[in-house]
């Protein structure tokens, strides 16, 4: 598992960069429980990173607000699954914070032929419910 950590295209994270820590995972076990190391911690400085540049870890910054980023996975039994699903939460998380914000909404306006069509409609339930009143 060890080597860079690809986000996108154009980001990828080298190993240096990258701090592991490991510990025993909690929760139900068998033999193996108390002697293996599964849980994994992946520790990434964002403020410090020379992988992004500066627009970028600028928008990666303002958006995650703090300049560590630290994932914790323990949902496999083994390390180097563990390993895994970390680099990958990590991997989207930051492809998350680099995206470019989405376009801005232009305001409209209903057409007059759906503003007529909704009030027709308006106007038949209207008319149905009335007809089933009594007299």
């Amino acid at each position: 598992m060890p080597g860079p950590l690809v986000v996108n295209d154009s980001v990828v994270i080298p190993d240096a960069e990258l701090v592991w820590r490991f510990s025993r995972s909690s929760g139900p076990g068998g033999q193996g429980v108390n002697t293996t190391d599964s849980r994994v911690e992946l520790i990434f400085d964002l403020s410090a990173t020379t992988a992004l540049p500066p627009a970028l870890k600028a928008r990666a910054l303002s958006r995650l607000g703090s300049g560590t980023i630290t994932i914790a996975a323990s949902e496999h039994r083994s390390q180097l699954r563990n390993r895994e699903a970390a680099a990958n939460r990590l991997a989207q998380r930051l492809r998350e914070a680099i995206a470019p914000p989405p376009k801005r909404r232009r305001p409209t306006k209903p057409s007059r032929g759906a503003i007529e069509r909704r009030i027709a409609a308006k106007k038949h339930r209207s008319d149905l419910k009335r007809l089933r009143r009594d007299p």
